[in-house]
């Protein structure tokens, strides 16, 4: 069986519930849903119908349109200047970055990991 790659909507999804701390668990308590349903729908294992998208918006706080964000073809829009953000919370590495760094308990050692992510951003 192949495995499916997540869909856009599904991917904001999880960018959107990420950002704000928020386990799939509690996303799906209050959809009335099995965490593993919402694992589906960020997975794009399961399609998400309009009006559950909907619910989904209200629940993470975000226009509808913040699912939309950069597919093409669409006008630009939507969820103002958090869309880098939710790029970078899409990635599968994003996680294991963050919970790292905030592990980290000097700021000197967290300044040290910025300014080597500037650099490698700088020249690749």
């Amino acid at each position: 069986m192949q495995k499916k790659a997540p869909t856009h909507i599904g991917s904001r999804v999880r960018a959107r519930r990420t950002m704000l701390g928020m386990s799939q668990e509690r996303l799906a308590d209050a959809l009335g849903l099995t965490f593993q349903q919402v694992q589906k729908y960020e997975k794009g294992m399961n399609r998400i119908g309009a009006s559950r998208l909907l619910q989904i918006a209200g629940i993470l706080d975000v226009s509808i349109e913040f699912f939309f964000e950069g597919l093409p073809g669409l006008r630009a829009g939507g969820f103002s200047g958090d869309s880098l953000m939710a790029e970078f919370l899409t990635r599968s590495e994003s996680d294991r970055l963050v919970r790292g760094f905030l592990r980290l308990k000097d700021d000197e050692a967290r300044r040290k990991v910025a300014d080597l992510v500037d650099w490698l951003a700088s020249v690749g």
